[in-house]
């Protein structure tokens, strides 16, 4: 469903309220006071959190904010807090930009976190956004929708609950039992809740769901709260473990899963055949990033989204951190192939409501406008998309963490072992390069030479871009995709293709396919590709890895060629400690980092970043269920 923004209302008195709800956001006696008494006082805070590796709270209810900063800046002044606080929230009508930074005014002492917390706010599109704040010590993922439909998707571990929707009587399903009974399955042994509700009914059934319930002094002009806890916390020092992974590919993948450990203070080796990093597929000297809206908001739409924004959003953080990532928000044309396929692509725009900072619709006319190209259809405009250099990418993964990543080039991984310390990465004499007790094949069509990677259906698609002269501000200065893609000048170099062949190891630049690729250019932009010669034009081949159904490949490597249909996944045996970042296709940039961000919270038991249902989608056991089909082309 769309996403609805709040709209900003206040009572007489001056207090925000919700017009849906008709109720007010926080109490009257004072919402930052109200923050602190019920919700981080009635979990017991911050004396739970402290010397913890992390900690992590789920609340229902995001509305202004409030909560999670009063969270925030009682974790920055607290000397002994925790290594990483994760709040996560759901909010069904999250407020604008603009209209939380009024609110915010509210709040003076909170000025400096609500304005990063407002840098960082997401474009309010359905699913789970997260945010990495305070350089990446504070991670907020919110869940952006019905809390009916996304509580049950969310995977966490939470240490405490804020209970904090508008009132039971006004906004009932936050409160039912349907929603209440996620909280014991993201439970952390111990966990504790906190809410000003005392309602009969929200005792009886938490109390039924084995929540030890009690009240306590409330908040203001309410007499009691309620506080609770389920089962008993757990030794969290014995739970630790070695924090060390050895990744092979230094390409976008692997640079991009070395990165989001070593933010969490894993050390990792990342070892790769290459002189430097990105010298396979990902070394391309332009991409593109936007995802692939569908009318019925399927999983490949879902997920394109979500990389897409998560993608943009980590090459923001790295820019912002001084390293130097090249690429460029110039907005992304995606033109329809035919009449029908426009008004498709119209009614996708008009039946997702999606924000037109996101997605929106544009004819011929402004679509031409657009391109600086005359043009005989419209399409979507992604005003956020745009073009990244690859290479310069991977180099910023790699080099962000220069304590923690250890890049081991030119070493050439010949056979790949495990025993009772983990994996060990062997060259042809059978010398160790590099060895963990997690291992991560993240080395595109590579994978297929390691015989424990048998059972994915990894393919090598070829992959040639033409490079065309250009000079500095000509047409088009955004990305144009139609069957194909054209980007700007890159360095008085614009790149136009890609061709897509399956099983196709050529290696050598054809002139057949800069003539498919001229065709493409021609097909986005007519009349454009006229002026340049296929027999002299320069470019790049590239062995992209593809998947059977287009979706990449990310968690625990299956240790059996085939499993019974009818079997869950998480009964599938998997070989202890070994993980695959695959498949990729043409969409690396788009799935680089939120793949990444995945595989990383996975293995750091941290919140995941994306819908329960969404991570199944990309288990790698996947295809032991279901009987693979050819890997396709795809714009």
């Amino acid at each position: 469903m769309p996403i609805e923004p709040a709209r900003l209302s206040f009572t007489e008195d001056g207090t925000p309220c919700s017009d849906a709800f008709g109720d007010v956001y926080f109490s009257r006696d004072g919402g930052l006071e109200q923050a602190r008494h019920v919700f981080i006082g009635g979990n017991g805070l911050p004396e739970r959190w402290q010397e913890r590796e992390r900690f992590t709270i789920v609340e229902t209810g995001f509305g202004l904010g409030l909560n999670f900063l009063a969270t925030w800046a009682a974790w920055r002044e607290d000397a002994q807090r925790c290594g990483r606080l994760h709040f996560v929230s759901v909010e069904r009508h999250p407020f604008r930009r603009e209209d939380i930074a009024t609110l915010h005014t509210r709040w003076p002492g909170l000025a400096a976190l609500a304005a990063e917390l407002r840098e960082h706010w997401p474009v309010l599109t359905p699913g789970i956004h997260r945010l990495h704040l305070d350089g990446g010590r504070v991670v907020l993922t919110l869940l952006l929708g019905d809390a009916l439909d996304l509580m049950p998707e969310l995977q966490c571990r939470a240490d405490a609950f804020y209970l904090d929707g508008f009132s039971p009587a006004t906004n009932p399903e936050l409160w039912s039992a349907e929603l209440l009974r996620e909280l014991p399955r993201l439970a952390a042994p111990g966990a504790t809740l906190a809410t000003w509700s005392v309602t009969g009914a929200v005792r009886r059934t938490l109390g039924e769901l084995g929540f030890r319930c009690e009240r306590a002094a409330g908040f203001g002009g309410k007499r009691e709260m309620l506080r609770a806890r389920i089962g008993d916390a757990a030794d969290t020092a014995s739970a630790a473990t070695a924090r060390h992974a050895l990744v092979i590919g230094a390409g976008l993948a692997g640079s991009s899963i070395a990165n989001r450990l070593a933010e969490r203070g894993w050390t990792v080796d990342v070892v790769d055949s290459a002189a430097e990093a990105a010298q396979g597929a990902s070394g391309n000297l332009s991409g593109v990033l936007r995802p692939l809206p569908s009318l019925d908001d399927n999983r490949l739409a879902r997920i394109t989204r979500a990389g897409a924004l998560y993608g943009l959003r980590h090459l923001q953080r790295l820019s912002a951190g001084g390293l130097p990532v090249r690429w460029e928000a110039c907005g992304v044309l995606h033109l329809a192939r035919d009449p029908m396929h426009e008004d498709k692509q119209r009614r996708v725009v008009e039946a997702q409501q999606a924000p037109e900072e996101y997605l929106r619709f544009v004819a011929s006319e402004e679509a031409s406008r657009i391109a600086g190209w005359p043009l005989p259809l419209g399409g979507w405009w992604f005003p956020g998309g745009g073009w990244v250099n690859p290479p310069s990418l991977c180099r910023a993964n790699l080099t962000a963490f220069p304590e923690l990543i250890r890049c081991h080039f030119g070493s050439d991984v010949a056979a790949l072992e495990s025993d009772v310390d983990g994996w060990r990465a062997l060259d042809a004499n059978g010398d160790v390069i590099a060895a963990a007790p997690v291992a991560i094949l993240a080395n595109g069509v590579g994978i297929r030479r390691f015989p424990q990677a048998a059972a994915l259906p990894v393919r090598s698609a070829r992959g040639q871009v033409s490079h065309l002269p250009a000079e500095a501000d000509s047409a088009p200065r955004v990305v144009v995709c139609r069957l194909g893609y054209v980007s700007p000048a890159i360095d008085g170099v614009r790149c136009a293709g890609a061709t897509f062949s399956v099983d196709d190891e050529d290696a050598a630049l054809r002139v057949s396919d800069h003539r498919e690729n001229l065709a493409k250019l021609d097909f986005i932009l007519p009349g454009f590709a006229s002026a340049f010669d296929p027999a002299r034009l320069d470019g790049r081949v590239g062995f992209r890895p593809a998947s059977p159904d287009r979706l990449p490949m990310i968690g625990a490597v299956p240790a059996v060629p085939q499993a019974d249909r009818a079997s869950p996944l998480s009964s599938i045996p998997r070989h202890p400690g070994l993980y695959a970042v695959e498949g990729f296709g043409a969409r690396g940039l788009v799935w680089a980092a939120l793949a990444a961000e995945l595989l990383a919270s996975e293995l750091a038991g941290d919140p995941l970043p994306l819908e329960r249902s969404l991570v199944e989608a990309l288990d790698p056991a996947r295809y032991l269920l279901r009987p693979p089909r050819r890997a396709m082309a795809d714009e």
